[in-house]
């Protein structure tokens, strides 16, 4: 009997002191309570996050809707702090464990946070975009970047300087190892600071066609730190380093006002000068009337015999269309081919083709004999 109340004093000694001095019927009242709030998690995204969306929907604006779906995992996290603090508060914990209890609450409160600013600047950036008008959409993407860089290494401070790590000698340590790192890696922030000058001078922009001679030609994807992602017609991507595409010519067609168009046409030289002059006045009156053709003074014009070549008399057509889209222009140029077919064979001449005469003064009036090899059989 003696050894019954022993062990009856041994179970209530352990659950008076069984964790860490704790009592176990409050350490278990402290999980309920925790769990407790975990399932308040559900109710709360349920009824709260549900009654907020509603709110959103009957605005005409769909920035609120995107800053609500922004927030809804961190906002969904908040209940989980809560129930830990209420469990924390619970327990009345004492000495070094309270003091990391209450730095692990304030970190987490931290983390939500700086979660929901981060989470945040996408559907804010419409802000940003207003400096479009300035900088480069691309140069505005990576603001956007930079903002979210900022807000992350702030929160990661604020965390570590909640738990007595100075930030101030991490970044002093960083900085001599960012030295060393730069001395081994010139190449990367050479890159970095040529996409940085390609933004700022406006070179070209995600969608343009642009070609670098002997590097790539295509349509720019994206552009970043420190390479440029360009899609070849082939449609395969080109990940080409923004040093190159700094310190080399680029060509920007995207930026064309207008699109050329420029043909030599040979005639055959039976052609009168009546018919010359018939068919250039002919392809000029063609692309002056022409709605699909920019006119001078906006853009150079001109239809001339050119010069005489060794097999045609070549007639230069020079001129630009308005639009500047491939297809298109193809389209027009076609056209083009077209009606100036009709107008040559329609002045009665034809097209030239590559010849070459030969001119002999004499020919031999006898022909050689045929050698017949000799019977050697007889």
């Amino acid at each position: 009997m003696d050894k019954l109340k022993q062990f009856w004093f041994l179970v209530i000694d352990v659950w008076e002191n069984g964790l860490l001095g704790i009592d176990m019927g409050r350490l278990v009242i402290a999980i309920l309570i925790f769990f407790a709030f975990i399932l308040l998690r559900g109710l709360f995204a349920k009824f709260v996050l549900s009654r907020l969306k509603a709110l959103t929907k009957a605005t005409k604006t769909a920035i609120d809707d995107n800053v609500l779906k922004a927030l809804e995992r961190p906002v969904k996290f908040i209940p989980v702090v809560l129930g830990l603090f209420f469990a924390v508060e619970y327990l009345s914990l004492e000495g070094g464990i309270e003091i990391i209890a209450d730095k692990l609450i304030r970190s987490l409160i931290v983390f939500v946070i700086f979660w929901g600013l981060v989470n945040i600047v996408e559907p804010l950036s419409f802000l940003l975009k207003q400096l479009e008008n300035i900088f480069t959409s691309s140069m505005v993407d990576w603001l956007l970047k930079a903002i979210r860089a900022v807000f992350i290494f702030i929160g990661a401070a604020t965390i570590l300087e909640i738990w007595g790590i100075k930030i101030g000698p991490i970044i002093a340590g960083v900085g001599l190892l960012g030295v060393a790192v730069a001395l081994g890696a010139q190449d990367m922030f050479k890159n970095l600071i040529s996409g940085i000058l390609i933004i700022a001078e406006k070179r070209f922009n995600i969608g343009d066609w642009i070609r670098v001679d002997g590097v790539v030609e295509g349509t720019v994807e994206t552009i970043g730190f420190r390479s440029t992602v360009v899609r070849r017609f082939d449609k395969a991507p080109v990940f080409v380093p923004n040093s190159q595409l700094s310190d080399h010519s680029v060509v920007n067609f995207s930026s064309m006002t207008y699109r050329r168009i420029y043909w030599i046409i040979g005639v055959e030289y039976r052609t009168t000068v009546k018919q010359l002059r018939q068919i250039r006045d002919s392809i000029e009156q063609y692309i002056l009337e022409g709605d699909d053709f920019a006119k001078p003074p906006n853009a150079p014009m001109f239809v001339r015999i050119d010069r005489f070549s060794d097999s045609s008399i070549d007639i230069m057509v020079y001129c630009f269309t308005k639009t500047i889209e491939w297809g298109r222009w193809l389209e027009i140029k076609e056209t083009l081919a077209y009606r100036i077919k009709e107008i040559v064979e329609g002045s009665g001449t034809s097209f030239a083709f590559p010849s070459q005469s030969l001119y002999v003064e004499t020919l031999p009036t006898e022909k050689p004999e045929v050698f017949v090899p000799p019977d050697t059989s007889k």
